[in-house]
């Protein structure tokens, strides 16, 4: 099987309806709660930074599922899927969280039936193992076929990097600024986040095998092997993929240094609990805004 022309491949854009409908889905309800809704009760309105964190994060799930990198990525370059998965998994979730006002999400943390599962999963620690076990779990070689082979076993693996996601950034932006890690542990926090990720990366990058069956049969685009392709896509993870957690953990550590405490508005840090890796929780807020 020849490989295809790149021009070819520019052509190969993914209009499945599910996805179509699901980005349109989330961009509606955004506009709908902050409008409409917001309105109707008189909650402040979004800042303009973000909205524009909102508009990101939809073209961040444009370019990851709807532009040519997703069949580039699922039919012939490793390197490719993983810069699909980075977007999905590193950084559509902290867009998304940027872009939310604390009356948005304030109301999940009263429901008396999601409460305490919503607190569990965003306990740091918690989010911590669950996101990088779900991102190791599916680059196993037997589920990472899987996912090549069924595009419903595909589907839920990019939507378990985009809900684990939310959870593991959540104690550092969630839009509730108390349950925020103070600037200390943040930065303890995005260091063992970036260590997870950096160690799957060198284990791609020095591999001597190829590790998935799949890119070692596909038509070679671009010179690249499947062996130098993998080690590419190791690369990725390990520098880009960290990229994010290196950019807010600078932050906290400024902040910190500062003598503020990293997200937090001023006069904030000297009146609130912030929960630590290894403490409880605290109670939510009735303030709305």
């Amino acid at each position: 099987m020849v490989a295809p022309s790149t021009s070819a491949l520019l052509t190969q854009w993914n209009w499945a309806p599910s996805i179509v409908l699901g980005i349109l889905l989330t961009g509606g309800a955004y506009i709908y709660a902050a409008g409409p809704l917001r309105r109707r009760h008189g909650w402040p309105s979004p800042t303009r930074a973000q909205i524009i964190w909102f508009a990101l994060a939809e073209v961040v799930l444009v370019i990851a599922l709807i532009s040519p990198l997703d069949a580039i990525g699922d039919q012939y370059l490793f390197s490719v899927h993983m810069v699909q998965h980075l977007l999905l998994a590193t950084l559509w979730p902290p867009l998304v969280l940027m872009a939310l006002t604390p009356w948005m999400v304030r109301p999940i943390f009263r429901s008396g039936i999601l409460a305490p599962f919503v607190s569990f999963l965003t306990y740091p620690a918690i989010a911590l193992v669950l996101f990088n076990v779900d991102v190791y779990a599916w680059h196993l070689p037997g589920m990472y076929d899987a996912t090549l082979q069924n595009e419903n076993i595909h589907i839920l693996e990019h939507l378990t990097f985009m809900f684990f996601g939310l959870i593991n950034w959540w104690p550092v932006l969630s839009p509730l600024r108390e349950q925020r890690l103070p600037s200390p542990f943040q930065i303890l926090y995005l260091f063992l986040d970036g260590m997870f990720m950096m160690v799957l990366g060198i284990v791609f990058t020095f591999s001597p095998v190829v590790f998935y069956s799949a890119y070692s049969s596909a038509p070679r685009l671009w010179g690249l092997s499947a062996l130098t392709d993998q080690q590419i896509g190791g690369l990725v993870m390990w520098y880009p993929g960290n990229l994010p957690y290196a950019v807010l953990l600078a932050v906290a550590f400024y902040r910190w240094f500062d003598g503020g405490d990293a997200f937090q508005e001023p006069g904030l840090a000297s009146t609130s609990q912030s929960p630590t890796i290894n403490s409880p929780r605290p109670e939510v807020s009735n303030q709305e805004a």
